[in-house]
């Protein structure tokens, strides 16, 4: 343990740019984005505004989404729909937008949760709007650049990637995997990705490698991997059986997922899975829900009970090196790991931890 210090509310996962850890949290009234010093957590700025988001089910009323940072900029997307960029070494006021008043967005289950993404100076968001679904803004001003679709807004973040030589914004929408020219909003390929009853969520960020399309859901549509062929989208397989993703996004190595399967409150199963077949090649069960971030060929595993698991991304099997219980449940939110420090937290505390090897 490096430092630790009390925050406010919130599921949305600390981000690291520069020697700076950047956390967007509540504070009352207030949602709050603060930058502290890496290594010794000192406080540096923080910049709020006035909040009134409420949870319809009781959950945290912080916000969500985590902060994008680009070009010296910080992009946060609150609870409510408040988009805000933000200077990085500074915490000044760039602009802001209220999307869910701007346009006309119906609250959703659990409020705003996808990150924005970052291209080519254009922020590019989920916002869930009447022909508003996905809208670009300009990254220095806000302007609204372009709006396409009527999807509704779901708690996946979108990606960007090069595929066969195009850019893509790849977004998992309430209804469907779309991929958009984040240049102009034209529709490049899409596909229907939402379970027939109301009560459901997509949540897991796509995972691209190469020309293929890994998307992943719960409540039934299940998970798939596809390769884009053109404005087609091909299957390779597609099952309910294998890596359906509740809220963690699975993460690729060596041409293997590895990734929780399984609803949240049933006690997924943590596994590893062969990424163009999608056989199971070996399967944790009962494992409990959690995140798990690639790091090198390791895998970071952090339980909502606070325990982190150190193990390593093998096929053959599951392979813990190393487990601490790092902090009191329940933890949700994503870490991020950089230069060696982990950083997390949970519904009061955010902490820095050291994961370096000691010297020899």
């Amino acid at each position: 343990m490096v430092w630790r210090k009390q925050i406010g509310q919130g599921l949305s996962g600390p981000v690291v740019a520069q020697g700076r850890v950047i956390l967007f949290h509540r504070v009352s009234g207030r949602e709050v984005v603060e930058s502290f010093d890496a290594r010794t957590g000192a406080a540096q700025w923080q910049y709020g505004y006035p909040t009134t988001y409420r949870d319809d089910f009781g959950f945290d009323e912080g916000p969500r989404a985590v902060p994008v940072v680009a070009d010296g900029v910080v992009y946060t997307f609150g609870a409510e729909g408040q988009l805000h960029a933000v200077e990085l070494a500074t915490g000044t006021r760039l602009w802001s937008e209220d999307t869910m008043r701007r346009f006309n967005v119906p609250k959703g289950f659990f409020g705003a949760a996808g990150s924005p993404l970052v291209e080519s100076g254009r922020v590019l968001a989920n916002i869930g709007g009447p022909g508003a679904g996905i809208v670009a803004f300009d990254a220095k001003t806000g302007k609204v650049l372009w709006s396409t679709m009527g999807d509704g807004a779901s708690y996946s973040s979108a990606i960007g990637a090069t595929i066969a030589g195009r850019r893509s914004a790849i977004f998992l929408t309430r209804n469907r995997l779309i991929g958009l020219d984040p240049a102009t909003g034209a529709v490049q390929f899409q596909r229907d990705w939402r379970a027939r009853q109301a009560a459901s969520v997509n949540v897991a960020t796509p995972v691209v490698i190469g020309d293929l399309i890994f998307v992943s859901a719960e409540y039934g549509p299940g998970a798939a991997v596809l390769r884009v062929e053109g404005s087609k989208l091909t299957e390779l397989w597609a099952s309910d059986e294998v890596l359906s993703n509740h809220y963690a996004t699975s993460v690729y190595h060596d041409g293997y997922l590895y990734g929780f399967h399984g609803r949240q409150e049933f006690g997924p199963s943590f596994r590893a899975v062969e990424f163009r077949t999608g056989k199971v090649r070996w399967s944790q069960d009962q494992f409990r829900a959690g995140s798990v971030t690639l790091a090198g060929d390791r895998l970071l595993i952090l339980r909502e009970t606070g325990e982190l698991i150190l193990a390593k991304a093998s096929p053959d099997a599951f392979q813990p090196i190393a487990r601490a219980q790092i902090l009191p449940a329940t933890v949700r939110a994503y870490p991020a790991i950089a230069d060696g420090f982990l950083y997390v937290r949970n519904d009061n505390t955010l902490v820095c931890l050291d994961l370096r090897p000691p010297t020899q």
